[in-house]
């Protein structure tokens, strides 16, 4: 089940209100208002849940990084480690087998849960059933219903048998990039029909160097040390992540030292960082992040392919990124990112153009009204958007789209919506997995190998994956699937760049740029050094 992380647009508690770098801390410190060993941390987002396995959001997947069981963990330069497991698995070492049918995971012993229970192997193959169990709420169950058997020789091997090779095994069983199931506890959850409602997803247990010690919804989740994690104490005494739907609260709490670290930062903030005073540094790095507008393809004001096409020429996204974003990000028409060693270069981008983009809709059909909107056999191009709430980028970029889709004579009706709404899984009528949008905003994190098809498959559109757009390409599918039976990039390469030409020529998303990482942290914080695709996996060192 390999999930991208869904993320809002332009990147989704005991301080004073001294300004930050306003007079030095005790100790050294940069800040009166830093609390040694205590990070205060915000990504301008609410929270679904904290269960991993029913819920992909990037908040989340920073916390389950530092709190769950994972068997692989990223490095600072995104290459796999092994956490729960003894080695990565590879053909060179046996833990991939010949014909890429077999992978064999080796299980540390002597690790427990944070609660004491000895972990092991029925962890594993208990969280297996878990994800395949159908009354489960998971997005996906992609990868995962590859496999035939899963064989448990002892208590500290476990043996995945697939029915085809399968080249995203790494991120998805059990790793910590992108928003994948981590291993759940088998003691605790074991003998449910379904952990849908389980107490456990309200403070769950894990095994990672931090544990949760409340979660107060809608406020703030507190993390805490956990003195059982086998690689011994990580050097902070608490992580508070504070709930803040709003970026200008965000923004306002990091200039009066209330907060320590904000992540991701949108351009148009990072724009504002001289406000933040001395006391504040930032990080920007290459992102494998990218924002982008879908389209619900099955909408029948979407489903022709020229009024998706009009829409992007009549989407201004230079101007966009010039003055809402900063020039935060690449913009380019592949959703790609350039530091991705999938990457495909030299893909066209399409400027703004309101004449193409009216000749499109003319040549298809739609008259305008007398009211300036077109129709087409009793279909009108009044668009429902929908997007976050408390996003005054994101809301900057509507208007401006608003202006421009009008003199194509395309409507909008704006809907805002709450992370918790927005990002909510189909059977709890998240508005996204749902479908109740024409148009929606935010941004998608790519995995490590670049497996694009639990985003655009045809058989992973909602309930059964994060097709969220609905689009279904069979050439585009094939290619997507030709490439996970592949293990190197080198082999993938031409199959991706098959799914990005028919991604581009088809237009059931918009790419409005591949997003910079962008971090702003108090200058006491010390060792942070995140990676593109799991930035709080390195976590031991970090300290303020």
């Amino acid at each position: 089940m390999k999930r991208s992380i869904g993320i809002l647009l332009a990147l989704v508690m005991a301080a004073g209100c001294t300004r930050v770098g306003t007079g030095g801390g005790a100790g050294g410190r940069a800040n009166a208002t830093t609390i040694p060993h205590t990070l205060r941390y915000a990504t301008a987002e609410d929270l679904v849940g904290l269960n991993p396995l029913l819920n992909t959001q990037g908040t989340l997947q920073y916390m389950s990084s530092l709190v769950m069981a994972w068997l692989i963990k990223w490095d600072r330069n995104n290459r796999p480690l092994p956490e729960l497991a003894t080695v990565v698995p590879t053909k060179a070492n046996g833990g991939i087998s010949a014909d890429g049918k077999t992978i064999t995971y080796h299980l540390r012993k002597g690790v427990v849960w944070s609660d004491g229970a000895p972990f092991n192997a029925d962890d594993v193959v208990f969280t297996e059933k878990q994800v395949l169990n159908p009354a489960n709420n998971v997005v996906s169950t992609q990868g995962w219903d590859l496999i035939t058997k899963l064989d448990e020789p002892d208590k500290y091997t476990v043996i995945f048998h697939l029915k085809k090779p399968y080249a995203p095994f790494l991120p998805t069983f059990f790793s910590s990039a992108g928003a994948n199931p981590c291993v759940l506890p088998k003691h605790i959850l074991n003998g449910l029909p379904n952990i849908n409602k389980a107490p456990y997803n309200s403070l769950p247990v894990g095994i990672g160097p931090f544990k949760y010690a409340e979660w107060q919804r809608g406020d703030h989740v507190t993390l805490v040390p956990n003195p059982r994690y086998f690689r011994g104490l990580p050097k902070l005494q608490k992580i508070i992540f504070k709930l803040i739907p709003s970026r200008d609260t965000v923004f306002a709490e990091l200039q009066s030292g209330e907060l320590d670290l904000w992540y991701p930062v949108p351009g148009l903030y990072m724009s504002r960082f001289g406000e933040l005073g001395s006391g504040v540094a930032k990080l920007v790095q290459p992102s494998y992040f990218y924002n982008h507008i879908d389209f619900n393809v099955q909408s029948p004001k979407l489903q022709e392919l020229a009024v998706r096409q009009a829409l992007r020429y009549a989407t201004d996204r230079r101007t966009m990124w010039q003055k809402v974003d900063h020039r935060s990000g690449v913009l380019q028409e592949s959703p790609l990112a350039e530091a991705a060693p999938y990457h495909v270069p030299n893909i066209p981008f399409n400027e703004y153009d309101l004449a193409k983009a009216n000749a499109l809709l003319d040549g298809a059909g739609w008259k305008r009204g007398p009211d300036g909107i077109r129709r087409k056999n009793g279909v009108e191009l009044v668009l429902d958007v929908a997007t976050s709430t408390g996003s005054q980028d994101a809301d900057e970029k509507i208007e401006i789209m608003r202006s421009s889709w009008k003199q194509i004579g395309v409507g909008m009706n704006v809907q805002h919506y709450l992370s918790s709404l927005l990002f909510a899984p189909y059977q709890d009528h998240g508005i996204i997995y749902s479908g109740k949008f024409d148009v929606v905003f935010f941004a998608w994190q790519l995995d490590p190998i670049g497996d694009m098809s639990i985003l655009y498959a045809c058989d992973q559109i909602p309930p059964n994956g994060q097709n969220d757009s609905r689009w279904c390409n069979r050439e585009a599918t094939d290619a997507m699937y030709q490439a996970r039976v592949l293990y190197s990039f080198e082999e993938r390469q031409p199959y991706e760049d098959k799914v990005i030409d028919l991604l581009v020529h088809d237009v059931p998303t918009i790419v409005m740029k591949v997003n910079d990482d962008n971090y702003i942290f108090n200058k006491d914080l010390k060792n942070f050094h995140p990676n593109q695709v799991s930035q709080f996996d390195d976590f031991m060192n970090v300290d303020i």
